[in-house]
């Protein structure tokens, strides 16, 4: 029997995508919903599960675009994979291989261009021009033109394919590395000095019977990457994370590592075991901490905060073609979950605190666990977007790793009501302002998550480029203004002051090596900010001057009545 939905949720029949970014943008108006209301409409036993078709959200979520998929990616089995950013342009992969969108407007997305390379699941990154793919399906050969050919076959082909991406119209394929066991994943890792690059490469599941893929494999491959020469990229070391055997029954190798190179850490998802490593020696990372959990089924993959005190890890519980989201699962399996680092170099360890899983139940013809996601980078808070399959996407706030609260949320309707095909967001990720998703099935989506606990992210950080597996920081907010502050403020050598919709009366002084981080505020006086290490003024209004010379600075849709100097 039809319910109507909850407060606070938006539900839309089976009309166009087109129509219905139109309609929700018109249903969106007003102060988005507090952390309580969004709860509340999660958990509320009137909650009705979209239709086929349909789309379900919150009231602080909208549909921007979508670009379906099309030519040869359009098939219900080239699925549609992870994503990663350089400037105005988005590049997603696909079982077929990978499509580069023009991103330059986010509300009208287009495709640049689509490369034909089939080698699932091609796994993507960007580093400048270099782009790379993981093909974990075992090939006659490594070029584009390839067919599947059995693993048992010496001969046989699967790893890491490099292109070219300058020119955005014409990618250019120009190398391949063969790995054992290929590479279902891979990670950009920055090496220490500039003239090269390193590729984590993530496999699994040896077979006695596969000449490149002998058990126990308990390790990573690692792809070392001349920038000046990248046609001589190889593999350069293959450390083994367990040595001894010391990984769970379940471990042969990393379903996907994650890595914080400016802390020197790595967090691995390696089946049955979840480890935090250091990578001080980029191709001998140590095992400093490893955990297992009964309530895990496959460690999928990992997201340190901003900090790097905490990880994620998800249980990609049945591979992600399974439907888990329903009370017989329950909260716990197919979930995330959430670890604080504590102790001191080698003596950091993974602490377990509580898990998070979406609280909204899914049809059984619905694939639905934790994936992959990233986290939005607002004032002073742990906040993450996730994809869940069909499932949708979810925010949440962990800021408390013990007590995990979900923001908002994004749904689809099931694929079909008679069968469960194979769909939903494989990876959601936060970008400059958007929630960019990679559907399954339904292709490219661009989304917005707008709300007063998030929406001043846009000032803290814009990205240039984004691999969400190579993770960099973003200013911290050592303290985030809210009200009115009189008498002027001063931001002392090396603390990180943030304004999110508050006035300052009088002078703003931010001392040499101090940072200034401002959105939706009024400065009622000169900023002097000379020797600062960083300046960030967002939709803001300056009633004064701006002296900020040697300074990095960004000034976005900020009115300064007075006289700016930056050198």
């Amino acid at each position: 029997m039809f319910r109507k939905p909850p407060q606070g949720t938006r539900r839309l029949g089976a009309i166009s995508l087109a129509a219905a970014a139109a309609l929700l943008a018109t249903t969106v108006a007003g102060a988005p919903a507090s952390a309580a209301e969004v709860e509340e409409t999660a958990n509320d036993p009137a909650y009705v599960i979209p239709g086929v078709d349909e789309i379900s959200s919150s009231s602080n979520f909208r549909t921007i675009a979508n670009l379906p998929k099309t030519g040869a990616f359009e098939s219900e089995s080239a699925y549609g994979t992870d994503i990663a950013f350089q400037g105005n342009y988005a590049f997603v992969g696909n079982y077929n291989g990978f499509t580069i969108y023009d991103i330059k407007q986010p509300r009208n997305p287009k495709v640049t261009s689509q490369v034909l390379c089939p080698g699932a699941q091609n796994d993507i990154s960007i580093y400048g021009d270099l782009l790379f793919l993981s093909v974990d399906s075992s090939r006659n050969d490594d070029s584009c033109n390839s067919t599947a050919q059995s693993a048992t076959i010496k001969d046989s082909w699967e790893g890491v394919r490099i292109f070219d991406v300058s020119d955005k119209v014409n990618p250019t394929y120009i190398k391949a590395i063969e790995t054992d066991c290929g590479s279902h994943t891979h990670t950009l890792v920055p090496a220490k000095t500039k003239d090269k690059i390193y590729v984590y490469v993530q496999s699994y599941s040896p077979n006695a019977s596969f000449p490149d893929c002998q058990p126990p494999h308990d390790k990573l491959s690692i792809i070392e990457v001349p920038l000046n020469d990248p046609t001589q990229a190889a593999v350069v070391a293959t450390p083994n994370l367990f040595p001894g055997d010391l990984g769970a029954a379940s471990t042969s190798g990393c379903h996907d590592v994650t890595v914080y190179a400016e802390l020197d850490l790595a967090a691995g998802a390696c089946m049955g075991d979840g480890v935090l490593m250091d990578i001080s020696d980029r191709t001998n990372p140590v095992v400093l901490s490893r955990v297992r959990d009964t309530n895990f089924a496959f460690w999928h993959s990992a997201t340190f905060n901003n900090s790097g005190n905490k990880v994620i890890f998800t249980d990609e519980l049945g591979g992600g073609g399974s439907a888990t989201c329903n009370p017989t699962i329950g909260p716990k399996r197919g979930a995330n979950a959430l670890f604080d680092i504590e102790g001191e170099g080698a003596d950091r360890k993974l602490v377990f605190k509580s898990y998070f899983k979406i609280p909204r139940e899914n049809t059984r013809f619905e694939n639905c666990v934790a994936h992959n996601g990233s986290l939005i980078p607002a004032m002073g808070r742990d906040i993450m977007v996730q994809a869940w399959y069909q499932g949708g996407i979810s925010v949440f706030d962990f800021t408390d790793s013990s007590n995990p609260v979900e923001l908002g949320f994004w749904e689809r309707g099931p694929l079909s009501d008679s069968r469960l095909v194979l769909g939903g967001s494989w990876s959601a990720y936060y970008h400059n302002g958007f929630v960019y998703s990679s559907d399954i099935q339904k292709g490219f989506d661009v989304l917005k998550f707008a709300d007063a606990r998030t929406n001043n992210a846009e000032a803290v950080v814009a990205l240039d480029e984004s691999n969400p597996q190579n993770q960099v920081s973003y200013p911290e907010c050592d303290q985030v203004l809210t009200a009115r502050v009189n008498g002027g403020l001063t931001v002392k050598s090396g603390s990180t002051v943030c304004l999110d919709r508050a006035t300052v009366n009088g002078v703003v002084k931010v001392a040499n090596g101090g940072s200034l981080i401002v959105y939706k505020s009024t400065l009622n006086g000169d900023v002097n900010a000379n020797g600062s290490k960083l300046v960030n003024l967002v939709e803001t209004t300056v009633n004064g001057g701006l002296k900020a010379v040697g300074a990095k600075t960004t000034i976005k849709n900020t009115n300064i009545t007075g006289t700016v100097k930056l050198s």
